[in-house]
């Protein structure tokens, strides 16, 4: 049998999954997440997913989830949509499970890894990876490694003050459906149909997002941004916006060094939960 990594991504609603082998993610597959369960419920779950996967020869297993981690000890300190889910040492009860190396980080933190190490961020030593869907995530990457910071919360943009509220409420699908009450999805239809009050929407969003891409450029100053999540393909209808707002960075220097890129990786979750195993020890935490 040909070395599997193992990479699992762990959300409120499901649980999916993918091995690795020989550069390509095979054999994905998805069951529910039983979130209105105990702790106990949720692990042998997650145990009885794994152990589907081992007619393959896994060498290792990482695992991604939308909260905050001890990264070195691998003990998952909340879930959000999971409320038994709080401080777990999922680590030590996979490794005691099937002995094999066991990863685990936060899941946007998961995609910037993901799209450095397999995706369109390869040739780049320092990007940030943000995904865009029905929350705002963010991940980092420097001098080609992992920034993870204090459990696993660096990046997390979408909590910092904007506006009257923060940058997730304006940069996700929250905006959408607070402001023009509607999926982002059926809104980029009618925008693509010319309808003017959706076409308005995307270009409120464009500035929201460029905001946030100025907040981030003076933080870091990357060389690329990897745009990910669902909203990421209705980007022809808010890049202008996105780009004039972002002709108001005091650096235009920065600017003209930026590439803003869309993920292309179809499991882009399944990729960052595989590329801890792959590029471990060498996730750089605080």
């Amino acid at each position: 049998m040909e070395k599997a990594i193992l990479g699992l991504d762990i959300g409120g609603t499901g649980i999916k999954g993918g091995v690795l082998i020989k550069g390509h993610l095979e054999d994905i597959r998805s069951i529910p997440t039983p979130a209105d369960q105990d702790q106990d419920h949720i692990l042998e779950t997650i145990a009885m997913f794994i152990e589907s996967y081992l007619h393959h020869d896994i060498e290792g297993i990482g695992i991604g989830i939308p909260g905050l981690v001890n990264v070195d000890e691998g003990i998952v300190l909340g879930l959000a949509n999971i409320p038994a889910f709080q401080h777990v040492e999922l680590r030590k009860f996979v490794f005691q499970k099937f002995g094999k190396p066991v990863f685990i980080n936060n899941d946007a933190n998961c995609f910037a890894l993901g799209v450095h190490k397999y995706g369109v961020g390869k040739k780049f030593k320092n990007l940030v990876g943000i995904t865009l869907g029905t929350g705002v995530g963010g991940g980092i990457v420097i001098n080609g490694q992992l920034y993870s910071g204090v459990t696993s919360a660096a990046g997390e943009w979408c909590s910092a003050p904007y506006l009257d509220n923060n940058y997730e409420f304006y940069c996700s699908g929250k905006f959408f459906h607070n402001f023009y009450h509607q999926r982002p999805k059926a809104l980029a239809k009618l925008a693509m149909a010319g309808d003017k009050n959706a076409i308005k929407a995307f270009e409120e969003y464009g500035h929201h997002l460029g905001e946030l891409i100025k907040h981030i450029l003076y933080a870091l100053a990357p060389e690329a941004i990897v745009l990910g999540g669902s909203i990421r393909k209705s980007y022809p209808l808010f890049k202008d916006s996105l780009y004039k707002t972002l002709s108001t960075f005091m650096y235009p220097t920065v600017l003209e060094n930026l590439q803003i890129l869309l993920s292309e990786l179809d499991e882009t979750a399944i990729h960052g939960a595989v590329a801890l195993v792959d590029v471990e020890p060498e996730v750089v935490n605080s």
